[in-house]
């Protein structure tokens, strides 16, 4: 990965639409594109990092001028992939939100996170969603490779629980016919792991993602390209009736665990 430091004129992102999935009025990238170069990913094609190095002084004086609310991290791009460890970028950046009193809401694969557990605790209004899409090693070896282990993903979520950081689990994006058979294990796991909350969504290949995942498919899952060409068809997303046959599945397991979502 090559990396690049730029200066930005403006770091926050206002949420003109409500996501159902994440909370917040706001969103923060302090790096654009990531090292993880999950296969189901758009980022993947880029291999340039751009760090945003004067994210920490635009951020206060953004702060400065607002309301205080929530600020989602890492809504596009990972903010504790690998460069993070050295940069303390996004430390920085929950420094400044603690001191102006706003609350934040964390999403990301990395274990990092719990580096900044002193600071999160001070937060008032904190909250760390960590994503996974397989506890089978053999499929994350094949899609998310630079990733944490997903057990250690979920002993995260259980230690920042336990530090009173409210944390959850999504399971973002669900692969279809390539982990539901392993759904109930997964929420199982996070219930047992102590994960407060489960947010799903289905995979959405737009674009050139589209054949680049065929690509994938063609090499590891061959049997699933006609599968996935009929599920898609001309759209960025499954048909309806896996959409709501997928919802439909989950939420029964999640009823059976006592597992919101």
């Amino acid at each position: 990965m090559d990396i690049k430091y730029i200066q930005t004129n403006n770091l926050l992102t206002k949420v003109t639409k409500k996501n159902k999935l994440f909370r917040g009025e706001y969103t923060i990238d302090p790096y654009k594109n990531c090292e993880f170069g999950c296969l189901y990913c758009d980022s993947s094609f880029d291999k340039t990092i751009y760090v945003k190095s004067n994210a920490s002084e635009i951020l206060g004086k953004e702060l400065n001028n607002l309301e205080e609310s929530v600020i989602i991290i890492g809504s596009v791009h990972d903010p504790y992939q690998k460069i993070e460890k050295d940069l303390c970028l996004t430390r920085e950046l929950l420094k400044i939100i603690e001191k102006h009193n706003f609350g934040c809401h964390i999403l990301t694969k990395s274990n990092l996170v719990k580096r900044d557990m002193d600071i999160l605790s001070k937060i008032k209004n904190s909250q760390v969603t960590i994503s996974l899409i397989s506890l089978n090693k053999k499929i994350t070896n094949i899609f998310e490779k630079n990733v944490p282990d997903s057990l250690e993903r979920l002993k995260t979520v259980k230690e920042l629980n336990e530090n009173g950081i409210q944390s959850g689990v999504a399971l973002v994006p669900i692969l279809p016919y390539v982990v539901e058979e392993e759904l109930e294990e997964i929420i199982k796991e996070a219930k047992d792991h102590n994960a407060q909350y489960l947010v799903y969504k289905h995979l959405e290949l737009k674009g050139d993602q589209k054949n680049h995942y065929l690509d994938i498919l063609k090499k590891f899952y061959p049997d699933l390209v006609e599968k996935y060409k009929r599920l898609y068809k001309n759209s960025f997303k499954p048909n309806d009736e896996y959409v709501i046959s997928l919802k439909n599945k989950i939420e029964h397991i999640s009823k059976k665990y006592n597992f919101k979502n």
